[in-house]
């Protein structure tokens, strides 16, 4: 399998980042099959949202919690990465401790 687990939904609450936010944290390699994705399929809906990472962030968004690191964001490019046979990505990761105010 490609990722660690291929789930639909975030397990953890909401953190409320803003796409600045995300710009702030600096992408760091993960392997693939380190990740747990956060949605069953690839919704072009979705895919072209004005806050999705197609358009904007350049790097996928993961959430560290509980152990795990859920592909919040950018599924598109992590497909796309095992496509190209490359068994990593840089992405922003968020260390989630609570909720950001």
């Amino acid at each position: 399998m490609i990722f660690r687990a291929v789930r639909d939904g975030r397990p953890y609450p909401e953190h409320n980042l803003t796409l600045k936010q995300w710009a702030e944290i600096p992408p760091r390699p993960l392997r693939l099959d380190q990740l747990i994705t956060t949605k069953r399929e690839l919704a072009l809906d979705k895919l072209l949202a004005e806050d999705s990472t197609f358009y904007g962030d350049l790097f996928p968004h993961v959430v560290q919690w509980n152990g795990g690191l859920y592909l919040e964001d950018g599924l598109h490019r992590a497909l796309r990465a095992a496509l190209q046979q490359r068994n990593q990505i840089h992405a922003r990761v968020f260390v989630f401790t609570g909720p950001v105010d």
